[in-house]
């Protein structure tokens, strides 16, 4: 029968004869100089497809040259893109062989390419969804960049002032350190494409944490050889001073480093995009820390003028929170329990706000449009719901953003009824523009959310396993506890305060989860060092002196990563307030619990594991005395190692 086309074309109904575009092996155009065929378009077939494609030829042959039903049609998406004709050659019943067909006719290079490509695209009978749509206006884009560098350039530069004002000379040159560290991320970004998003930025900020952290364990640690020592030379405290940090500063950037590969290679979106920057982060932060501040600290160490002033290098005098706690010696750990029945109190606060306020979570993990709109006339946020609730949206759920625009959330909405929204706010609010507008498919959704709580558990299990071989599975349990306590705390929080658990928090909590593991793999690593050399002591008196001698630097670096998240809380405005209000309350949480969770849960742990303490070696043989004399002797807090 036949069939007019919207373009006017006239084309037959060949009968059944059909041939899916799936049988398409491959389809290539081509230029026949010596023929004169010109430009035309080879077609390959499927073994299967190939005998279907010569029954149906060899059907179209059957009718006279010049008759519209010895044409074979080639229809996409219900669109006849073109019909030739058989050539008048094949008779009737024989059909084109699979493997040497070809379409020509008058087509230009072009023409050629496209068809070809088009019949290629015929072989993937694929539906189009969107699943993820993100449009932000210039305004908004622009005012989160400025605001995003501001808050970075002077949180770093407070950081940087603050190191300095702590550690004098030495404090300034793990500065331009950190300056350096800078450099070496951005080339590497711009060397992989790398694109900054959020959950960027918050890779950067705990990389940024890190590389702080390795220079005050190293300081720190020189402060404390200078002090046992204070004749030594104030290289020989330096020097010592790396090299005693070096374990910490190892296993704490290893944990991290195992994390944001797992996030990388089973998350998606966000949490792939953090994974990926904070490798970056911390692999810069490393190489920043351990060579070029050695290298600069070194350098000024053998001055004598450095050497001589001690009021000048910033480390051949205790700081003032060392000197506090040295005369003060708080007895923190004769009751470990009471700690863990704060902790847990704590805890149950934090569950009760997730229970009775509710999670709110995000479009991200949902599914769902968010629509930002900013209005010429101030509306309040009872007054466009009412609006939006006449007009047909009562699911939708406004609030304000920043600047005084209204942020619209809601289910399924079509870009006619998102117009038909925007025409609603415009009654109130005069003329009304979007500034913003995200679009999640519930597919997506629910595979973000998936594929996040999949990478957190592998993360928390490899770094569970990992704890376990470099210390005992008893601190592993500790610093898991501790971290799972932290998480629990922080989305509580959010929850009591109603705001929004989407993607910008996901980042913040991933970041708090880094600066929690890092935090106890730094007291613990103190532990076994004190516990490795004092071996007849209890070992709740040795997690007292660890936790005392590492309380300096967990001030010096909280205070650091605090400058920088309250420029960001300040200057970064509405769309990095959640995001630096989580961070803020995880640092405070995640010093709390590497202390007063991780350290009270190992000691309990240790009681009841019925293992035996670490017991001086015994004397074996005349003359001979394992340890001390030479003799290896094995460190039960270092699974493997040898002392």
């Amino acid at each position: 029968a036949d069939t007019k086309l919207a373009d006017g074309r006239r084309v037959l109904d060949l009968g059944p004869s059909r041939l899916s575009g799936a049988g398409v092996e491959d389809a290539t155009a081509g230029f026949e100089a010596q023929g004169g065929a010109g430009w035309s378009v080879s077609l390959e077939f499927r073994k299967d497809a190939g005998q279907e494609w010569k029954k149906l030829t060899g059907e179209a042959a059957c009718h006279p040259a010049g008759d519209d039903r010895r044409r074979v049609a080639i229809v996409l998406d219900q669109k006849v893109i073109s019909s030739p004709q058989v050539d008048p050659s094949v008779g009737c019943g024989a059909g084109l062989p699979s493997g040497a067909t070809q379409i020509t006719g008058s087509f230009s290079a072009d023409e050629a390419r496209d068809l070809a490509l088009l019949i290629k695209g015929g072989a993937l009978p694929v539906p189009v969804e969107i699943v993820e749509q993100r449009t932000v206006g210039p305004t908004l884009g622009a005012a989160a960049i400025d605001a995003s560098a501001q808050a970075a350039l002077i949180g770093a530069a407070a950081t940087a002032l603050f190191i300095t004002i702590v550690y004098r000379l030495f404090g300034a040159l793990a500065a331009v350190a950190l300056g350096a560290y800078g450099v070496i991320s951005y080339a590497a970004l711009v060397a992989l494409g790398v694109t900054l998003t959020l959950p960027g930025l918050a890779g950067f900020v705990l990389a940024i944490g890190m590389a702080v952290d390795a220079n005050v364990l190293v300081f720190e640690r020189a402060r404390e050889e200078c002090a046992d020592r204070p004749k030594r030379s104030l290289r020989s405290a330096l020097t010592t001073g790396f090299q005693k940090a070096w374990s910490a500063v190892a296993d704490s950037n290893a944990t991290t480093l195992i994390a944001a590969g797992l996030l990388f290679f089973l998350g998606s979106g966000p949490v792939k995009g953090f994974g990926v920057t904070l490798a970056i982060g911390v692999i810069a932060s490393m190489f920043s820390a351990l060579v070029i501040a050695r290298a600069l600290t070194e350098i000024a160490a053998n001055s004598r003028f450095v050497s001589d002033y001690r009021n000048v290098n910033g480390i051949a005098r205790p700081g003032a929170v060392r000197t506090w706690l040295t005369r003060k010696d708080p007895q923190i750990f004769r009751k470990p329990v009471r700690w863990l029945v704060v902790s847990a109190a704590l805890v149950a606060v934090a569950v009760a706000g997730i229970v009775v306020r509710g999670v709110d979570l995000g479009v991200e993990f949902t599914g769902g449009r968010l629509v930002e709109y900013s209005t010429s006339r101030p509306v309040d946020v009872e007054t466009a719901r009412d609006t939006l609730a006449a007009a047909g949206f009562g699911d939708a759920e406004v609030t304000t953003a920043g600047d005084g625009d209204l942020s619209v959330r809601t289910g399924k909405l079509d870009n006619d009824g998102e117009h038909a929204l925007r025409a609603a706010l415009a009654e109130e609010g005069g003329e009304t523009t979007k500034v913003r507008d995200e679009l999640i498919g519930p597919s997506l959704g629910d595979e973000l959310r998936r594929n996040a709580l999949i990478a957190l558990g592998v993360a928390v299990a490899v770094q569970l396993a990992y704890l376990a071989v470099r210390f005992r599975w008893t601190f592993a349990v500790s610093s898991v506890a501790a971290m799972v306590h932290d998480v629990i705390l922080v989305v509580g929080a959010f929850a009591w305060l109603g705001r929004p658990v989407d993607g910008i928090f996901l980042a913040a909590l991933l970041t708090v989860i880094g600066y929690s593991v890092n935090d106890s793999v730094v007291v613990f690593d103190r532990v076994r060092e004190l516990w490795g050399a004092n071996r007849r002591t209890p070992l709740d008196t040795i997690a007292r002196r660890a936790v005392l001698q590492t309380v300096p630097r967990t001030v010096n670096t909280g205070m650091g990563a605090l400058f920088i998240l309250a420029a960001l809380a300040v200057l970064g405005g509405d769309s990095l307030a959640d995001f630096a209000l989580a961070l803020l309350i995880g640092i405070v949480v995640g010093t709390w619990s590497s202390v007063f969770t991780a350290v009270p849960g190992a000691l309990l742990l240790e009681r009841n594991a019925k293992t035996p303490p670490p017991v001086p070696g015994k004397r074996k043989g005349k003359g001979s005395t394992r340890g001390r004399a030479g003799a290896s002797r094995r460190d039960p807090l270092d699974n493997g190692a040898r002392v």
